[in-house]
């Protein structure tokens, strides 16, 4: 299953902004990279930018994620797609339960792919991350 479209990190700058600013949360298989949601932004006096920043508002009010895997991972691609395609997964089926505006993005170790098993074991670890980074609703 794949993530919607407003769900989907995408953009260079997104990913550079998220690996600037935000926080890390680590596991085994795991990186987590979260950036919370910015209520407030600064005023502007040119109208151009105001026009920007009605959109980056709009573009918060979902939570967006990325997925980044490198070939230390795994030289074959066949293999990195298949963990890429697991955690997809995993973050669909929890999808619901994060709260709004975070933007994140799901490093991937090279432990990750020396395990047979992958899927229970991402979908753990990657609730445990989010939940420590209190990127799930209830939590601010």
């Amino acid at each position: 299953m794949a993530l919607p479209k407003a769900n989907r990190l995408k953009s260079r700058k997104d990913f550079q902004a998220v690996f600037r600013e935000g926080t890390r949360r680590h596991g085994f298989y795991l990186t987590l990279r979260a950036l919370k949601p910015q209520h407030a932004k600064q005023p502007s006096l040119d109208t151009a930018t105001k026009n920007t920043q009605v959109t980056d508002s709009a573009h918060l009010a979902s939570t967006r994620v990325g997925i980044s895997i490198s070939t230390k991972v795994s030289k074959r691609a066949v293999v990195r797609n298949r963990i890429k395609r697991q955690i997809t997964a995993a973050l669909y089926n929890l999808l619901p339960k994060l709260s709004p505006g975070w933007r994140l993005v799901v490093v991937v170790k090279p432990t990750a792919a020396e395990s047979k098993c992958v899927s229970p074991q991402f979908l753990q670890e990657l609730e445990q991350l989010l939940a420590q980074a209190e990127v799930f609703d209830g939590h601010s």
